[in-house]
Parts: C-alpha cells; sequence; structure tokens
C-alpha cells in the first residue's frame, strides 16, 4: 500500500468471499470501518471494527479480534487467539476468548465472557497505532534495520495470504443492499447477496451477485459472471465481458460488450454502442447528437420508449460501406430513437 494512501477508500471484497445464511464469510481479515453498518454476522481470520460499527449477528474470528469504541454486536463473539474492546462496547450474546482479553471502560456483555489467557481492564491502544507509533520512533533514532525487522516479523507471523474484506466508513450491508460512496471492488469466485451501490464498480470473473449494479461512474463485469439483477450507471461506461448474464436491463451513457454476453433485457445507452467479436472491437451503433438509443439484443422486435420508432440499417450505423462488410458481420440490432420520429431513407 503507498504511503499516505487511506486503506479505507473503496469497498473491496476479495477472491472466494461468500454469504453464508446471513453470514459474511472469507479466507482473510474483515477490516470494517467508523459508522458502519453490518446487518449480518461475520467470520474471517482477524475482525478490525473502527468507531461505532454496528454488527446485527455474531463474530468469529480465527485470530484476534478488535472492537473499538461504541460498536455494538447484535450476537456472541467467538474469538481464536486475543481479543481488544474499547470503551463502551456492547456485546449482545457471550464473549469466547481464547487467549488474552485487553477491555475498556463501561463494556457491557450480556451473558458474559470467558478467556483463558490474561484479564486487563482499561482503555487499550488499537494495535495499529502502536505499531505505527513504535515505527515512527525507530526511524527518527535511524533504527532502519530494526523498523524493517518488525515488518518483516509481523508479516511472517500470518500464514494466511487472502486479500481482507474492507468496508469503508459509513459503510451499510446487508442481505438488501451494499450501500457506499466509494468505488467497490469485487473479486473472482465470490457469491454476494443483496445490491450493490458504489461509486464506481469492477467485478471479477466467476461470480454470482444476486442483486443489481449501480453507481455514479463506470461499470466493468469479468468473464463468467452472472448478474440477477439490473445493471445501471449514470454517467459511466458499461463493459460486459465473454460470457457475463445480465438477467436484468442494462442502462449507461456508452456500452462495450463481448458478443459472447448474454443481456435477458434492454440495453441502452445514450452514448456509444460497441461489441467485441473474436478479438476485434466493432463498432454497432453511435448516437451523435446526444439522443438516446434501446437495443434489444435476442428479439427482432422494435423496443423504444415512442410509439414510432425507427430501423436503422447496419450500414449506416457503424458507419462503414456495405461492401467492407460480409452478411455474417452485420449485427442484427433494432434501434428506436425517441428523438427522431422519421425513418431514413
Amino acid at each position: 500500500m503507498p504511503l499516505g494512501s487511506d486503506p479505507l477508500d473503496e469497498l473491496s471484497i476479495p477472491d472466494g468471499t461468500t454469504v453464508e445464511e446471513h453470514d459474511l464469510v472469507t479466507d482473510g481479515d474483515i477490516i470494517v470501518g467508523g459508522q458502519s453498518t453490518v446487518e449480518f454476522g461475520v467470520r474471517g481470520h482477524n475482525v478490525i471494527a473502527g468507531e461505532r460499527v454496528q454488527f446485527g449477528g455474531h463474530i468469529e474470528a480465527e485470530a484476534d479480534c478488535r472492537l473499538d469504541m461504541w460498536s455494538d454486536v447484535q450476537d456472541n463473539v467467538l474469538v481464536g487467539r486475543d481479543a481488544y474492546l474499547g470503551e463502551r462496547v456492547h456485546v449482545g450474546g457471550r464473549l469466547m476468548v481464547s487467549g488474552d482479553l485487553d477491555i475498556g471502560d463501561d463494556v457491557d456483555i450480556e451473558r458474559g465472557f470467558e478467556a483463558n489467557g490474561w484479564i486487563v481492564i482499561r482503555n487499550p491502544m488499537p494495535t495499529i497505532v502502536f505499531l505505527f507509533v513504535y515505527l515512527q520512533q525507530l526511524l527518527r533514532i535511524g533504527e532502519e534495520e530494526a523498523a524493517e525487522e518488525v515488518v518483516s516479523d509481523l508479516l511472517d507471523s500470518e500464514e494466511i495470504d487472502a486479500e481482507p474484506v474492507v468496508i469503508p466508513r459509513n459503510g451499510h450491508v446487508s442481505d438488501d443492499s451494499w450501500r457506499v460512496s466509494t468505488p467497490a471492488t469485487i473479486g473472482d469466485d465470490c457469491r454476494l447477496h443483496g445490491n450493490i451501490r458504489a461509486e464506481s464498480i469492477d467485478v471479477g470473473q466467476r461470480n454470482d451477485v444476486f442483486g443489481s449494479l449501480r453507481a455514479r461512474g463506470d461499470i466493468s463485469v469479468g468473464e463468467h459472471t452472472v448478474i440477477h439483477g439490473d445493471v445501471t450507471t449514470r454517467n459511466g461506461t458499461v463493459e460486459l465481458a465473454d460470457d457475463v448474464e445480465v438477467r436484468g436491463d442494462v442502462s449507461c451513457e456508452d456500452l462495450h460488450f463481448h458478443e459472447g454476453a448474454l443481456v435477458d433485457g434492454t440495453m441502452r445507452a445514450s452514448g456509444e454502442m460497441s461489441m467485441v467479436k473474436a478479438g476485434t472491437h466493432e463498432h454497432i451503433a453511435a448516437d451523435g447528437d446526444g439522443g438516446r438509443k434501446r437495443f434489444h439484443g435476442d428479439s427482432d422486435e422494435e423496443v423504444g420508449a415512442t410509439d414510432e420508432s425507427e430501423t436503422v440499417d447496419a450500414d449506416e450505423t457503424t458507419g462503414r460501406s456495405s461492401e467492407s462488410l460480409s452478411d455474417e458481420d452485420i449485427p442484427d440490432v433494432t434501434i428506436a430513437d425517441s428523438d427522431t420520429a422519421e425513418t431514413p431513407e
């Protein structure tokens, strides 16, 4: 991570993340920014939450769990190693810790707690803050080698190589929706429930998303991914790779799709629409006057917002002469232009 960058500046879902029976499950860590809401339980390696984070289920951490002040967990908290709870944390179930427990003032654990190691009641300093201060002091006195050894030992002590799940500040995650004000990145082989709302969305390969995608900016969907809903962007470009299936409508400014992509609903593009065909990028249609065109990829029926529609010849929409196109190259596309009621000659 570059120096000075914010690790909570995007929603990041790593490879293999699934939502199983109202639990978010991942092999790596789970990091939740302050004032966020996660309406289901979470299971991961380390679980770290900022201030005023609310969990609607239980927490299972294979390693450490750290909850900052004013956080709230509706159910049990099970920790495989050490636990750190800040001031006024509330746990609606039972707290079970295999290692040490570092706990702040006014912590409320409704069904009691059990720790096999040391129990310290105080206001613990967050681990990342302690590490930052320690490294800063080593660098200040010129102990660069010692600082490098500390970082190396910290990284080597973790056997897991999986990327963490990162939920940015003020995010909201539930079975119904994943809402953030930052970009969102989804890895490969994920299975997610809920509509995803973000600044921009990048979806990897072989995913199942049981919901729609909506963004202000660009949306890209990787190969062999199924979106069980609409794909909508206000001002951005939508890119659909080979063997993508969208079981809804696609609406965007510009649309670039592979010939192997399947859209069950209507494809709408206010700007340019183009198709990637067998290693080439073939231009299908462009609306230069800013009008809104609608495309239906699976039917010869005309689809439009007005009662009158026009069918545009493929040679005119591509801007190429008929001599340069074979019958196989000409796409069967029906276009309805809401700005034009006349049929071109």
